[in-house]
């Protein structure tokens, strides 16, 4: 079937709110937007033909003006150490790659995306350098996690939003996925187990914070000093660190939960003694967790990531100021699937 897509509505894009609403508005009881919830999100169906308890009228009427598209994966990779990257293509062309990274205890993370490429330009991030083309819906995000957990034949239980795209610049949808992925009727993933993660889009830290849910956030930090990161992460040039700071914050004060700093270190860029330091400044007084992360390489980068002994001396100096540090080894990086190196790669065949 065409359609137009000035005009079509996916029903993926409906919260549950907005299909009792739209039931109410086909003339339908409001127990078959949850009925239809289940379908979408419980049973992961791919077509309105399979949902045999909905009214045979209403799945016709649905299929013609609110179609179910099903996501493709057009590609497929495993790590050495057991990490999947899937490249999933949407009904438009669209593409984006999502990561699951199994735990030897048992745990099955994915990490997702929320928009098609990313409008941040970070100069080091392989997304940043492919470009925006559009935002997720609800429903694409949530795809993501159900294909990688038929994929892996397991169910998941931790969610990383670290994926292509700012999430911030497309809450309302990423919200409506975490909900989705949180109802306990649903996929039932606890708001501890589900990290947002944003570049640092002032307005989207203080909206979360204002959330009943207790997911966690971690701001892609990267640099302390504000030419740095100027330089580096230009999407964010006009959100000062102060202001960043300041809404932080807000935000630890609101929820009374800890911040995770993400910083990818990366040789001879951020990571002198001049760095460390505005760095433990920056974290004085703010109730936070750094994860130092040693940039991943992508291809015909001018960046490299930080020496061994630099990772370490910056561990023990954080850590000896009283900041909670780890160093993050990214997982997946043999087949391009960690932190700033997804970019849509199809293997050669």
């Amino acid at each position: 079937m065409r359609y137009n897509a000035a005009m079509i509505k996916p029903i993926k894009t409906y919260s549950l709110n907005n299909l009792k609403q739209l039931m109410k508005d086909l003339g339908q009881p409001s127990f078959r937007a949850k009925q239809l919830y289940e379908w979408l999100y419980l049973h992961h169906v791919g077509s309105y033909d399979e949902m045999t308890n909905l009214p045979q009228t209403l799945r016709v009427q649905l299929s013609a003006d609110y179609p179910l598209f099903t996501p493709a994966v057009i590609d497929s990779q495993t790590s050495q150490d057991g990490t999947a990257k899937y490249v999933i293509s949407y009904h438009d062309g669209a593409r984006v790659e999502t990561v699951a990274i199994p735990s030897s205890d048992g745990r099955l993370t994915v990490c997702c995306s929320t928009q098609a490429g990313c409008a941040m330009g970070c100069t080091f991030c392989a997304t940043g350098k492919e470009g925006f083309t559009r935002n997720l819906s609800a429903g694409e995000i949530v795809d993501q996690i159900l294909i990688a957990q038929t994929r892996m034949g397991e169910r998941v239980s931790n969610v990383v939003v670290m994926g292509q795209g700012e999430p911030f610049l497309n809450y309302e949808q990423t919200l409506n996925a975490l909900h989705i992925l949180n109802d306990e009727k649903l996929l039932n993933i606890g708001a501890r187990h589900i990290t947002l993660s944003t570049c640092g889009i002032l307005s989207g830290i203080d909206r979360l914070g204002t959330e009943p849910e207790q997911f966690t956030l971690a701001v892609s930090l990267h640099a302390a000093i504000q030419r740095t990161r100027d330089k580096i992460m230009p999407g964010v040039a006009n959100y000062g660190l102060g202001k960043l700071k300041t809404v932080l914050l807000k935000y630890i004060e609101r929820t009374n939960r800890r911040a995770t700093l993400e910083y990818a270190m990366m040789n001879r860029v951020n990571d002198n003694e001049e760095d460390l330091k505005a760095l433990i400044e920056f974290c004085t007084g703010l109730l936070c967790h750094v994860n130092l992360i040693p940039l991943n390489e992508i291809e015909e980068s001018e960046f490299s990531p930080s020496k061994a002994p630099t990772m370490n001396h910056w561990y023990l100096t954080l850590n000896r100021s009283g900041i909670e540090t780890t160093i993050r080894h990214s997982r997946g990086s043999d087949i391009a699937g960690a932190c700033g190196q997804l970019k849509n790669a199809v293997k050669h065949r």
